[in-house]
């Protein structure tokens, strides 16, 4: 068929935002990964999110942020300034937080449709478990007083809008620009806090403004992160989210991605904070859920992100990186991350297979 005919297709599966985990994810990647992945993990010169309003009300959702480079204790010590919560010792431990370890549904963990507890504030929503695969939709609702950020605002974001790009700040519907200060919530989840090392715009240090990244009353619970290798090159990729989150992700990514990381890959989650080795921001690839969600990539050095010029050139990924472990990766945290659903959400990422395989059939009969 004509050009035309494959525009339209290519046009529509993007409109659909269809996932990487399709029948063609592995053996087909080089063709299909411009094509399939809703966002590319390549850093983008241009990024979603944005500055956002001013800062209405509230406050830390983990108390007062001390001093710069030392936001978090070491592993094994206790959280401290958790606004209405109590501290727990991580220890390097696979759960961090009380009652984030382990899904009280059915289901495997991380597997589609599996629920995990969300400790932490939700802002007054009443909203105590998050769904793996699930697909969002909590009604927008004003932060009352007396909760953490009271008068702004938290819902109103689905599944398909789960992509941001290589910005901080991106991941955010409807919002365009740099930084997360002043924002709202879309997903309930408070965006990621990197650690402040002394360097970089002020922007990139949200933990003035949403507190330390080991308290336990952030959404999901403390800031944790899990690491990825490839078995076959030097690439070693890495999730940084709450507690909640990784031990979700890292069992969807066990069962989504077999073979295609090496044995000493994470299997529970490592808190976040206490070593200068831990992610940056100028290693991060792709942020994801109103950037609650950072995938990082060891070696990385994407000096732009230490900028303000969001129209600047992004530095290119290294030339042996591993694309199948990137692709697999960056395909799950986008299906597969958890989601607070609504009341009355629908389980449309149950689709996802199904509109991928659809587009190949629909693909080959055009084009």
């Amino acid at each position: 068929m004509s050009h035309s005919h494959c525009s339209r297709a290519i046009k529509a599966a993007q409109q659909m935002h269809l996932p990487i985990l399709s029948p063609c994810a592995e053996s087909c990647y080089e063709t299909w990964d411009h094509i399939l992945h809703p966002r590319s993990p390549v850093p983008e010169p241009k990024g979603g999110g944005g500055h956002g309003g001013g800062h209405s009300g509230g406050g830390h959702v983990g108390g007062t942020h001390s001093s710069k480079g030392s936001t978090s204790s070491s592993k094994g010590s206790t959280s401290s300034g958790n606004k209405g919560s109590t501290s727990s010792s991580n220890k390097g431990s696979t759960t961090g937080s009380s009652g984030s370890g382990s899904s009280k549904s059915s289901h495997p963990v991380g597997s589609r449709g599996s629920s995990m507890p969300v400790s932490g504030t939700t802002f007054g929503s009443g909203k105590t478990t998050s769904t793996a695969y699930g697909s969002g939709g909590v009604k927008i609702t004003t932060i009352p007083q007396g909760q953490p950020f009271a008068g702004r605002t938290y819902g109103g974001a689905t599944r398909s809008q789960i992509y941001g790009t290589s910005w901080y700040g991106s991941g955010y519907p409807g919002v365009t620009g740099y930084g997360v200060s002043g924002r709202n919530f879309p997903y309930v989840y408070t965006p990621v806090i990197w650690v402040d090392y002394g360097y970089g715009p002020h922007y990139l240090h949200s933990s003035r403004e949403y507190g330390d990244p080991q308290s336990t009353n952030r959404t999901g619970g403390p800031e944790m992160q899990a690491a990825f290798s490839s078995p076959s090159s030097n690439s070693t990729f890495r999730i940084v989210s709450d507690n909640s989150t990784v031990t979700s992700l890292i069992a969807s990514i066990a069962a989504n991605c077999t073979g295609l990381f090496s044995s000493n890959s994470s299997t529970s989650p490592v808190p976040y904070g206490s070593s200068t080795s831990d992610p940056r921001p100028e290693g991060a690839i792709q942020y994801y859920r109103a950037s609650s969600v950072a995938l990082t990539l060891d070696g990385y050095n994407n000096t732009a992100a230490l900028g303000t010029n969001v129209n600047a050139t992004q530095a290119p990924l290294p030339a042996n990186v591993d694309t199948k472990l990137l692709a697999c990766l960056n395909g799950t945290i986008g299906e597969a991350v958890p989601l607070i659903n609504s009341a009355h959400a629908l389980p449309r990422p149950e689709m996802a297979g199904t509109l991928g395989l659809a587009f190949l059939v629909l693909w080959h009969i055009l084009c």
